[in-house]
């Protein structure tokens, strides 16, 4: 990645100072905690830092600012979503068969990646993933359970299949 200009580093300091308080302050209502909601503000900004744009009004960066947080407040709903729904796992587990602190948070990071991917896919593709994946319906089940042939459902199941590879380079290359 490219420096951002010089100027535009002053640009984005006057964006946080304008506008870092009543995201802040947004993120907080929505959150309940001004923790969170202080990191997330923060990744707001990150975000900015990473992708340098350019703004043709006060408003327009406003706006883009506001959308950024209603992103990164709904990626963390399901980051915490999906890490209530694990905790509960855990929970309805023996003692001595629960994973380390690490390997908890490697999985809860896997998961929330694959929850991404789902989210990524056409509903129906993701629809027959899941069917495949976690009830264990063959491929003629499935095509009778979402109306279609099952050579769409094997269309499908390739898409969802090379996003789970995808995503598996991805998750090796994070690991290395």
């Amino acid at each position: 990645m490219t420096s951002p200009p010089c100027g535009y580093r002053t640009n984005v300091a006057s964006l946080y100072s304008d506008n870092h308080g009543w995201i802040q302050q947004w993120l907080a209502r929505r959150l309940g905690n001004v923790h969170d909601a202080a990191e997330l503000a923060h990744d707001v900004f990150l975000r900015l830092l990473a992708q340098p744009r350019e703004f043709s009004s006060d408003g327009h960066a406003r706006a883009y600012l506001s959308t950024v947080s209603k992103h990164l407040y709904v990626d963390f709903q399901r980051r915490k979503q999906v890490e209530r729904a694990w905790q509960q796992t855990l929970a309805n587990q023996p003692q001595r068969i629960a994973p380390s602190e690490e390997h908890q948070a490697l999985i809860l990071e896997t998961l929330g990646q694959l929850q991404a991917m789902l989210e990524r896919l056409p509903a129906p593709v993701a629809e027959a993933f899941c069917l495949a994946q976690l009830q264990g319906l063959n491929y003629r089940q499935i095509a009778t359970q979402l109306g279609v042939s099952e050579r769409t459902v094997t269309k499908y199941m390739a898409q969802a299949m090379l996003q789970c590879l995808l995503l598996e380079v991805e998750l090796d290359g994070a690991l290395l």
